[in-house]
């Protein structure tokens, strides 16, 4: 599984016009960054807008819908996890159109058209008037979310070069911390402070219930407007410029990269694996070739194993988590802040070590870290000694997560499928990910309640070891590769 191949000599005496190659990775990357803000601020706007809704009020009317009741709408939990997780029918969709888009327009539209989703939908998202305006909303800003998942990885993963792909790619990652960061920082400012005690009645008519959740929302809109203006100014990704017969612009993007010779090997290795009647569109059916499909089965599986580690449950429910260890709504907050700033700090060690250390050692520590914390979380909550216990094993789990399955993951779904296939491809891998992601948060105040806590962890843990053994079997070392050679040497196998 791990055969290696030696980086080309030409690849080795190249040098790459750094300053252009981050400059145009970090605007891509930029996607990253709403994707994490838009994504967590939902965490720190939740003690509030669920009071303001009135939820227990809903449940009742929706209750009496046959619909609602089908699908379990009924109950005030069942609502706190719909408002939590609808979101991720719109990152669905967003993955799911980002992959055929992008093969069809390119990949720079498309980030375009993702910054102005992100933009849109925040401002709505925040001054809506209702509790099914707000799903809508923010269901549109899954969309956004759904494409830059999609789209930012894949743009930086074909402009890189082979030796510096996978600190870019996990660059991506590290904006995406920071919009974590960002947003959590913010409602911690915006937020007032709650009374200790304080009722739903009392904080649905505060300053917080009334506009401190809407102004945590609409700030998205800022970086957003950024990431529209600067992605006009980034140029298509070469590799999408060669699979649609524009090799000369291609050439004069890698040019610009690494220089005129290697933008002539790199054009002919592009080339040499796209196949001459190949489009810009890639049937579905293709993906279920025999060798196509095992290649695809790895990247959805490392996707389902991302977050079915758990860990996204401590940053979408940390109210729930944090609170039900003894914490008021304050320290919550507060306690929300130091999660990000962890997830940060290791997220930085992931980008000095993805390229040196490979990406499939971080992932079986990542796996085995990861699994470890979520059964002292769970044998915590089953002796009662929650408290600060519990936060010090949310913050090992978050930092083994922060160094291994959150960047890495990206890393090599970006990485694994042949060019050729890569957009639609990797639509399927992140579309995978969102519905394992919609699983894992509406699944979540159901289990708590259900089987506890504790159990829910152990849950977790049980599937962090599966997944170990997962990386272990199938998944290969693609670091110092090309992707041409990642492609040569998964269809060989």
């Amino acid at each position: 599984m791990e055969a290696a191949f030696a980086v080309p000599q030409s690849q080795d005496r190249v040098r790459y016009n750094n300053p252009f190659i981050w400059l145009i990775c970090s605007v891509a990357a930029l996607g990253g960054l709403l994707f994490g803000w838009d994504w967590v601020v939902i965490g720190g706007a939740k003690p509030f807008f669920e009071p303001y809704f009135n939820l227990p009020e809903i449940a009742v009317r929706w209750g009496q819908n046959p619909v609602a009741r089908l699908l379990g709408l009924n109950t005030e939990a069942a609502l706190s996890g719909w408002a939590n997780s609808c979101a991720l029918l719109g990152c669905l969709a967003g993955a799911i159109l980002a992959g055929g888009l992008s093969d069809k327009f390119g990949r720079k539209r498309m980030l375009i058209l993702a910054a102005s989703l992100f933009a849109i939908s925040s401002l709505l998202t925040g001054w809506a008037g209702s509790f099914n305006q707000f799903i809508v909303w923010r269901i549109l800003g899954g969309v956004a979310i759904g494409m830059a998942s999609n789209l930012s990885p894949l743009y930086i993963a074909e402009v890189a070069p082979a030796a510096l792909r996978g600190r870019l790619v996990t660059l991506n990652q590290l904006t995406i911390v920071f919009g974590i960061l960002a947003a959590q920082l913010l409602n911690l400012t915006i937020a007032e402070k709650v009374a200790d005690g304080a009722t739903v009645q009392m904080i649905a008519q505060s300053w917080n219930g009334q506009y401190g959740w809407r102004w945590m929302f609409t700030l998205v809109a800022v970086p957003s407007a950024a990431f529209f203006l600067f992605a006009f100014f980034v140029p298509e990704s070469p590799r999408w410029l060669v699979k649609n017969g524009q090799d000369d612009l291609a050439r004069q993007v890698l040019a610009r990269i690494g220089g005129e010779a290697y933008a002539q090997a790199q054009t002919a290795d592009i080339r040499k694996t796209i196949a001459a009647e190949e489009v810009a569109r890639v049937p579905l059916r293709t993906l279920l070739q025999p060798k196509l499909k095992r290649v695809l089965l790895i990247g959805c599986g490392l996707a389902v194993l991302q977050q079915w580690s758990g860990i996204n449950v401590l940053f979408n429910y940390a109210q729930n988590i944090f609170q039900g260890a003894g914490f008021g709504v304050n320290t919550v907050l507060l306690f929300i802040v130091i999660t990000g700033l962890v997830n940060l700090l290791f997220t930085f060690v992931a980008l000095g070590t993805v390229d040196r250390w490979g990406r499939r050692s971080l992932m079986l520590f990542g796996c085995a870290g990861i699994a470890a914390s979520h059964v002292l979380i769970g044998l915590a909550y089953a002796l009662q000694l929650q408290g600060l216990a519990v936060l010090l094993f949310a913050l090992a789990a978050i930092g083994c997560y922060g160094m291994s399955l959150a960047p890495v993951t990206w890393v090599l779904i970006s990485e694994i499928f042949p060019n050729r296939i890569r957009g639609t491809a990797i639509s399927v891998a992140v579309s995978a990910l969102w519905i394992a992601c919609f699983v894992l948060t509406y699944t979540f105040p159901i289990l708590e309640r259900g089987i506890g806590t504790g159990n829910t962890f152990w849950t977790y843990a049980g599937i962090c070891i599966v997944g170990f053994l997962f990386i272990r079997a199938f998944v290969p070392e693609t670091k110092g590769k090309s992707l041409e050679d990642i492609e040569r040497q998964l269809l060989k196998e």
